[in-house]
């Protein structure tokens, strides 16, 4: 059965747009501020990297708890709620006075951004359900387009105080609010189809039940300091269990490991472009430039090729352009973690054309293939990207930054006869990846110029060595969606599932 009867309503198409245009201003306002924040509030790198997570694994949590009732609530009553997020958390972070409101405000606007996504995901393809993948691709041409926009104007402002440029989060805010005011939404394919709340359920089953729940309650043990795994492991088992005797279904296998795969699309993705602005901090402000210029530009390379998406993915198919943007991928984050010079350009390019259609191509995937599960199976793809980049990536990569910059200065301190090391580097902290040491922002404030330039090459060097970490990530992807290639070929080839109602 095919629901798209009517002629889509464009007016609402972009009012979605520009919403997720507002999420991408939350995200690339915060790559720009947080060196700012860091000064101001002597936060660590890891601490950074919380700030990062905290701005993705609620944006999950909520994406994930709205699919579950969204067609029950109504798309209208969940955009509100995303509407009071995203003015409320940008008030929240303008006057913020330390850690916590950062932590608190970063929080609630992420959980506006995934009740936006919640909603756009199965309206844009309920709207076009005969080209999901292609309109899924540019509606969210609306997240690089927002990185761009906002890249621009913050670079643009300069020197200006961070509590302007945070500010920028309202503009397109106060625009989606007022587009989407008259918009009526359309009944979702699942509903439409007569395919009950019970059967969506039952494609995500217990299967799909364990992976989520595990990665919420691991993020919020680790946000709630509860350190026993035991714990953890028993609360999922609980949980998990309990969903899967109510919907009597283990759940689609090949859902269960796109959800494993997405994990590392998305750190691929929102992971290293959390970290790509100090990353090249120091690279690009040796050229006097703006470190946001490779953010900017890896995200104008994705909003243009994603406007072409249709063409590409008639001629590649979904699975085909996913293995070729993975070796892509992966070859340009090696190649940004020596790159120098000109060669930073061409190596952002390549990981800028990598990256372009993982996400929109990834959710298209899970709606053509698994439409009874409507936004469920839809909008947990998403959520658990978002969880698995939060409560891994993103912290991962600040991590090994701080570890390396340890293990450096200690390396430096043996070779030179210095002591460095036990000078600027502060008391054992703990994370989700165990016990670490980081530099010590109040000690680095106080450092002569000459231990500066050290510590600076050490950290450059430690900045290298996570870029070329992640490049794994693209390369197991790589090959997952090859196997899957050759056992679709052996089924006759990739094709969209037909949606059916129930039989009873």
């Amino acid at each position: 059965m095919n629901t798209q009867t009517a002629e889509p309503d464009r007016k609402l198409f972009w009012a979605c747009f520009i919403a997720l245009v507002a999420t991408a201003f939350g995200f690339i306002v915060r790559t720009n501020v947080i060196g700012e924040w860091g000064a101001q509030f002597d936060l660590d790198e890891t601490q950074k990297g919380e700030l990062f997570g905290v701005g993705l694994w609620p944006f999950a949590i909520s994406i994930v708890l709205f699919s579950l009732v969204i067609d029950r609530i109504g798309y209208g009553t969940a955009m509100a709620f995303a509407f009071a997020c995203h003015v409320s958390s940008t008030l929240l972070l303008i006057f913020a006075t330390g850690y916590s409101m950062l932590y608190v405000g970063t929080f609630i606007f992420a959980l506006g951004c995934g009740t936006v996504e919640a909603v756009i995901n199965p309206v844009v393809a309920t709207m076009f359900s005969r080209e999901k993948t292609k309109w899924l691709n540019i509606l969210h041409a609306g997240w690089p387009g927002g990185l761009v926009l906002a890249g621009l104007l913050a670079i643009g402002m300069g020197d200006a105080r961070w509590t302007y440029k945070v500010a920028l989060l309202l503009i397109p805010t106060a625009i989606y609010g007022m587009m989407m005011l008259g918009c009526r939404f359309p009944v979702s394919e699942r509903v439409a189809a007569g395919v009950s709340h019970r059967a969506m359920l039952q494609e995500g089953g217990f299967l799909g039940a364990v992976i989520v729940v595990a990665l919420i309650v691991f993020q919020l043990g680790a946000v709630f300091g509860i350190e026993s795994a035991w714990v953890k492991v028993g609360v999922t088992a609980a949980i998990s269990v309990a969903y899967g005797v109510y919907v009597q279904s283990l759940g689609r296998p090949m859902f269960a490991f796109l959800l494993l795969i997405m994990v590392l699309l998305a750190t691929t993705e929102l992971g290293v472009d959390s970290w790509i602005t100090p990353l090249m901090e120091i690279e690009m402000k040796a050229r006097s430039l703006s470190p946001s210029w490779v953010l900017v530009y890896t995200s104008f390379i994705m909003m243009v090729l994603r406007f072409c998406a249709g063409p590409i993915v008639h001629r590649l198919s979904p699975l085909g352009l996913l293995a070729a943007c993975s070796a892509i991928a992966a070859i340009g984050l090696v190649a940004l973690s020596g790159a120098t010079g000109f060669m930073i350009l061409v190596a952002a390019t390549l990981y800028g054309v990598g990256k372009t259609f993982f996400w929109p191509t990834m959710i298209g995937i899970v709606s053509e293939r698994f439409p009874r599960g409507g936004a469920m199976t839809l909008n947990a793809t998403g959520g658990v990207g978002m969880l698995g980049v939060g409560l891994i990536g993103a912290v991962l990569l600040g991590n090994i930054q701080d570890k390396a910059v340890d293990r450096g200065l200690a390396a430096y301190d043996r070779k030179q006869g210095t002591a460095l090391h036990a000078k600027y580097i502060g008391a054992e902290k703990t994370s989700v990846f165990g016990k670490y040491r980081s530099l010590d922002a109040t000690a680095l404030k106080n450092a002569p110029a000459e231990d500066g330039a050290i510590i600076q090459q050490v950290r450059g060097e430690s900045q290298k060595g996570a870029l070329m970490t992640t490049a794994i990530f693209p390369t197991v992807m790589l090959g997952c969606y090859l196997a899957l290639l050759l056992y679709f070929r052996s089924r006759g080839g990739y094709r969209a599932v037909e949606i059916h109602a129930d039989a009873g």
